[in-house]
């Protein structure tokens, strides 16, 4: 039977670990991704066997390059945001959305706007509630009803200071609400591209290992899972497993009908479903299992919003399997997970990996 140990949040201080919080911080919008990169090649490139880079911005590490079989960890780090779209006559600017949103989410909100002279402040505005008809007051505003002030007074001034084109990111980053439990801007998919990549530093040291382990902190997934097509076309790995986030149904909006149950501490959620292939899934229950990994499972019944729907594809097919962190309030400034759970996943990919042998196929 699957483990359903909860692990209890800590309600004591926690240390968050200096890798997460600095990619949690960087600023890195979809197709921008600049910020998060640089903190994956300080934190990473030092301690892989090789570390590449390609076409799409992904970055490619990998440790025990002679190993088999081929096993691929992807988390991306791209984050939604908007995208500066037109300038009127007075200097506000109009964007278009990268990734989905809530029309909800966006007003009234402080923003970066990513320049090639730096981050230049900005706050989207909107009519405010005194001005609007009692009809006006129910209507969930538009795109278009929605502007970027940057203080700028006509069009030629904005122009002098962003261009069409520059992305923007939430102005919010990474806190500790209590314990273990913390928030922040770009949770979706940070946790999963650390997870990837802490679980690499740590196999790097040990030995002996059999697999040949590639982790790629993935690019523009919130468009598409394009960076993740590029990097498992290229690999061609035996087996992988995807990392991102997965809704936590225990908060008071949740019907547990509709959306099944997860927890924000009940560990890693472990998909089943065709985008999983059954050998992957009962390999990482079992590991969990015999570690006393803490661990839930989600049902996804055709390919999944996340990069294991591009990675299974690639190539002849790759065995696939996805673990994610359980989060409230996805695509919001305010994303919410439990540190806790971020620890056991790597603990439960480490576990995975020492797990396969040399020429272990996943072919059923």
């Amino acid at each position: 039977m699957p483990n359903t140990q909860t692990a209890a949040a800590s309600s004591g201080p926690c240390q968050p670990p200096p890798f997460l919080v600095e990619l949690l911080d960087a600023k890195s919008p979809t197709g921008h991704e600049f910020a998060a990169q640089a903190v994956v090649d300080k934190y990473v490139k030092p301690h892989a066997a090789t570390y590449t880079k390609d076409a799409l911005g992904n970055r490619i590490a990998t440790v025990n390059p002679q190993g088999g079989p081929t096993v691929m960890f992807a988390g991306h780090i791209d984050e939604i945001a908007l995208l500066v779209s037109y300038v009127d006559d007075k200097g506000f600017l109009y964007f278009d959305f990268l990734g989905g949103h809530d029309l909800v989410i966006p007003s009234g909100r402080r923003v970066r706007i990513l320049t090639k002279n730096g981050p230049v402040l900005g706050v989207t505005g909107k009519r405010a509630v005194h001005l609007m008809s009692p009809e006006d007051r129910k209507k969930v505003p538009e795109r278009h009803d929605i502007w970027l002030d940057i203080g700028a007074s006509s069009r030629e001034e904005a122009l002098q200071i962003v261009r069409i084109g520059d992305p923007a990111v939430y102005d919010a980053g990474f806190e500790l609400l209590r314990g273990s439990i913390g928030v922040a801007r770009a949770f979706d998919d940070k946790a999963g591209c650390y997870i990837i990549m802490e679980t690499l530093l740590r196999l790097a040291k040990e030995s002996p290992l059999d697999a040949r382990v590639v982790s790629v902190a993935t690019t523009q997934e919130e468009i598409g899972t394009r960076g993740a097509q590029v990097a498992a076309q290229g690999l061609n790995p035996d087996v992988a497993v995807a990392v991102d986030v997965c809704h936590s149904t225990d908060h008071p909006d949740a019907d547990n009908r509709k959306f099944g149950r997860t927890t924000l501490n009940g560990g890693p959620v472990i998909a089943r479903g065709p985008n999983i292939n059954p050998l992957v899934f009962d390999r990482l229950t079992e590991v969990a299992e015999a570690q006393k990994i803490p661990y839930q499972v989600q049902a996804e019944p055709r390919p999944t919003g996340t990069d294991a729907r591009a990675i299974q594809m690639a190539n002849a097919g790759v065995a696939c399997g996805l673990v994610s962190v359980p989060l409230r309030y996805m695509h919001t400034p305010g994303e919410v997970v439990d540190l806790n759970v971020v620890e056991q996943t790597i603990q439960l990919l480490t576990a995975f990996t020492k797990s396969l042998k040399k020429g272990e196929s996943f072919a059923w």
